[in-house]
């Protein structure tokens, strides 16, 4: 195994799971979208995905799930949808690509290397859709904020929703889900050639210089 596709493995591995980790923390964090009012500068207001909270500038912190599914908007409900499934499938393309790393000794009754290859490419292709699954409701999020806080029909002294700390680390998720994914793909690129074993070679070089003998003869 070549020492580069081993090396790129392990990195896009280790980034594939803090990328599934941060996705995570972007889906449990209330934090998606702030607001704080000029009338009350002590409080400030975040709205998640599952719950709302009132946060006091004396440091106290009161949070609320919503009260029912049926009553939240479309946006929160494909957001909810939509960050779920990137994780499930980035979880599923990470169990999958595990038995497929060369340092970890499975799958070799199974086809041998070529076993491998398909199931770190296939990891690599569900960590890119899960990268996707999770930059679509945090980008679509961020460009309702952006419209509701530049639309003009709403007057100047009316609050407005603003990126919260989820946001980024929902999009720092998304992409580097995507890098994991090309990574592992990548390193079964470097490894398509695999190199013969010594004693198989030089039962080669003999048989060739064998056959050239008898020829001579």
């Amino acid at each position: 195994m070549d020492t580069c596709a081993c090396a790129l493995e392990l990195l896009g591995m280790l980034v594939y799971v803090g990328a599934w980790l941060c996705a995570l923390a972007t889906t449990i964090l209330p934090q998606w979208l702030t607001m704080s009012t000029a009338l009350l500068p002590v409080e400030s207001y975040e709205l998640g995905l599952w719950e709302t909270c009132v946060v006091q500038g004396v440091g106290g912190m009161e949070c609320r799930a919503y009260d029912s599914l049926l009553g939240l908007s479309s946006d929160l409900k494909l957001a909810r949808i939509l960050m779920c499934a990137a994780l499930a499938v980035g979880m599923l393309g990470i169990l999958v690509a595990i038995p497929g790393l060369h340092l970890v000794n499975s799958c070799k009754e199974h086809g041998g290397n070529r076993a491998k290859k398909t199931l770190t490419i296939i990891g690599g292709v569900l960590g890119m859709i899960s990268g996707v699954l999770c930059l679509i409701p945090v980008s679509y999020m961020a460009h309702l904020a952006v419209i509701h806080f530049f639309d003009d029909k709403v007057p100047d002294v009316v609050p407005r929703w603003e990126f919260g700390d989820a946001l980024f680390c929902g999009w720092a998720a998304g992409f580097l889900l995507i890098v994991a994914g090309l990574l592992m793909v990548t390193s079964c690129s470097c490894s398509q050639v695999e190199p013969q074993p010594v004693l198989q070679r030089r039962y080669q070089v003999m048989g060739t210089d064998s056959r050239k003998r008898t020829e001579y003869v």
